[in-house]
């Protein structure tokens, strides 16, 4: 009797643990839609980087070493973690635990689960398993704007910028609204032909890209 009450109670402690285990598993489905977040400062193309590196082949890959990517901080690069699912999940939970003083602004998942359904997609992603989802790059191929976007002219007077777009339409910023930005990469702008996307809520503020940073003084012409 106390040997099959032992048998039964050991069962039950083994399907605990195997249940335990299988609600920990990750769902790499749910985790490409929660990569979504993650798109707006890194891609999952090899050498793209934006805000943050490339996350292509980033399983086993030495934390701070992608050659392409410039901006780690001295904390990250000197850390000597390699990128596998365990220092993923602390990464993931809690960046400035697991490395202090990193650049990374990212607070952390406090839910297991969606980190686990993270840390899944992006073992798929990058074992060239997963595709990257659909609009979750992050990049708009700059070149290929229209008229309205594209900027012919920008005259600055009173505090004020007056920017000509090819379609002949000419718009007025306050200067604190007009933001000047540059755009190097294969989706950035032409050189010598910046574009415009509009940056606030209200319609009142819009960014300018350049290719380069020597284009914005020379762009920008002072007439009142």
């Amino acid at each position: 009797m106390h040997r099959r009450r032992n048998a039964l109670l050991g069962a039950a402690g083994l399907m605990s643990v195997v249940a335990t285990r299988a609600s920990s598993a990750g769902d790499a489905e749910k985790g490409a839609a929660l990569f979504r977040a993650c798109a707006a400062c890194h891609s999952l193309t090899p050498d793209r980087n934006m805000t943050g590196p490339s996350l292509a082949g980033i399983w086993e890959r030495k934390a701070g070493s992608l050659a392409s990517f410039d901006r780690y901080s001295p904390a990250l690069k000197s850390s000597d973690i390699i990128w596998d699912e365990n220092s993923l999940d602390a990464w993931l939970k809690l960046p400035q635990s697991l490395v202090p003083q990193n650049r990374m602004i990212f607070p952390g998942i406090s839910d297991a689960q969606q980190c686990a359904d993270l840390l899944a997609f992006m073992k798929a992603a990058g074992t060239g398993q997963a595709a990257e989802p659909a609009m979750a790059s992050g990049f708009q191929d700059l070149k290929k704007l229209g008229a309205d976007r594209q900027v012919k002219a920008i005259r600055y007077c009173h505090a004020t910028y007056h920017v000509t777009t090819a379609d002949g339409q000419t718009a007025d910023f306050w200067e604190a609204n007009l933001r000047f930005k540059t755009d190097s990469g294969e989706t950035g702008p032409l050189p010598g032909r910046p574009v415009m996307l509009p940056a606030g809520m209200m319609g009142d503020r819009t960014s300018v890209f350049f290719a380069s940073p020597d284009e914005i003084s020379s762009f920008i012409k002072h007439q009142c």
